[in-house]
């Protein structure tokens, strides 16, 4: 393997798809560069759960063997360990699941397969993807530093060049905060627009299948897998023009953040762009301690059996949930479906008059120790069930990514794939 094919793990998944239609490499090889990656990183980086290289490479030279077909042909891939799958281990980082092996692949890791994806192994979660034992995963650009949860090995193992994709999954922040201390991009599609089949939810009305890529181009091929459309084609075609409103509700966050938004603003504006501010305390505040109340009492339910049957094992923070030691009533959790559902048509009227709604990924840059992060600034937008999509657009004072978050009305996926092309193409202002 010549010094091009070793770097070829470095590529993004649209430059690798381009170089295997061409032929310029193999599936095999761009494997084995990802695999050596990983040999030479993961001791540090932590990222993997799981991988049998046996498997991987008979796997890529089966798809060598194939027609080049679907989107995603011959591109590794990572799987958060909350999904299903067929030939791996899904052990959601619990003692309760340690070496479980299901027998049918999540809905997701399907069509990744059918869109000709190779599954590469399954990468280090929170347990179950909520709190409990956190991942044993590093923040790449400074090992000292958390990558975020629960998506934590998903999004360093694009950062760091492990593969150039993988899935996540959010319930609170757990895919764009991630996105934005990995300076990655991360796609938070509208909720239930990609199946959870097959996937452990600990809410089933806030935790939403995504992904990330090194690209928006590398979301989009992503996006083509999962068949995500939107009702009309996009109109969109330029900045110039276009109509963004910036999220103007009062927020407390480090300077590196608010700084990285007010740059931004201000290259839109070079583009042409036509910038509102949008106080958006109106829909937001009634949503107060909302999430909470959702996510508390859907877990509930969600843990109850394993509370049951694993009373020892299963880490107090979920027993807690199933014994519901916050409180929170019936009622409580019917106000919060009333809120929510209130809000989610406020905003989505007020969205679509705008191309998009550009805010904050997170409050600052990733903290350091083993910490998730605060996800303050996602919750309440996936209580909204929109479309978030991470665009990483500079470095804080050490070092570490900032990221900014499109969003939009419900259903505009692609829409807001197409907005965040055109802006994580504009040149830093001079």
């Amino acid at each position: 393997m010549d010094r091009l094919d070793q770097e070829i793990n470095r590529l993004t998944a649209s430059e690798a798809g381009a170089r295997l239609r061409r032929g310029d490499v193999t599936a095999e090889a761009l494997a084995r560069a990802c695999l050596s990656r990983i040999s030479s990183r993961d001791a540090d980086v932590r990222a993997w759960s799981y991988i049998n290289h046996d498997a991987v490479i008979r796997e890529a030279r089966e798809l060598d063997k194939r027609p080049y077909g679907g989107p995603l042909h011959g591109i590794p891939f990572g799987v958060k360990d909350i999904f299903n799958t067929a030939d791996m281990p899904t052990q959601h980082n619990s003692p309760i699941y340690a070496g479980a092996q299901p027998n049918t692949d999540a809905a997701a890791v399907g069509a990744l397969r059918a869109a000709g994806a190779l599954i590469l192994g399954k990468t280090d979660t929170t347990e179950f993807a909520g709190t409990g034992r956190l991942a044993a995963t590093r923040n790449p650009h400074d090992l000292s530093r958390t990558p975020g949860g629960s998506s934590s090995g998903s999004a360093a193992a694009v950062a760091d060049c492990h593969v150039p994709l993988a899935l996540g999954t959010q319930t609170g922040g757990s895919l764009i905060r991630p996105g934005s201390y990995c300076g990655v991009y991360a796609m938070k599609p509208t909720w239930n627009a990609v199946s959870a089949e097959g996937v452990k939810l600990g809410s089933t009305t806030l935790d939403t299948v995504g992904w990330y890529g090194r690209s928006v181009a590398d979301l989009a091929l992503v996006a083509d897998a999962f068949a995500l459309e939107d009702d009309a084609p996009t109109d969109f075609t330029s900045l110039e023009g276009a109509r963004i409103a910036i999220d103007a509700t009062p927020q407390t966050v480090e300077d590196c953040s608010s700084d990285a938004l007010a740059n931004m603003v201000r290259r839109l504006k070079m583009a042409g762009a036509h910038i509102v501010p949008l106080e958006l305390s109106e829909i937001m505040a009634p949503l107060q301690g909302m999430w909470e109340i959702v996510a508390r009492l859907e877990g509930r339910a969600a843990f109850l059996n394993l509370a049951r049957l694993h009373p020892h094992t299963l880490h107090k923070e979920f027993v807690d949930r199933v014994n519901n030691v916050a409180g929170f009533s019936r009622a409580n959790l019917i106000d919060a479906y009333d809120a929510a559902a209130r809000a989610r048509m406020q905003f989505d009227r007020t969205a679509r008059e705008f191309d998009a709604v550009l805010t904050l990924s997170a409050p600052g840059e990733a903290p350091q120790a083993r910490t998730q992060g605060d996800n303050t600034l996602n919750r309440d937008w996936t209580l909204l069930h929109v479309p978030c999509i991470n665009i990483p657009v500079t470095l804080g004072p050490n070092r570490m990514p900032i990221g900014l978050t499109l969003t939009g009305q419900r259903y505009s996926d692609r829409h807001l794939l197409t907005v965040a092309a055109a802006m994580a193409a504009l040149e830093p202002p001079g």
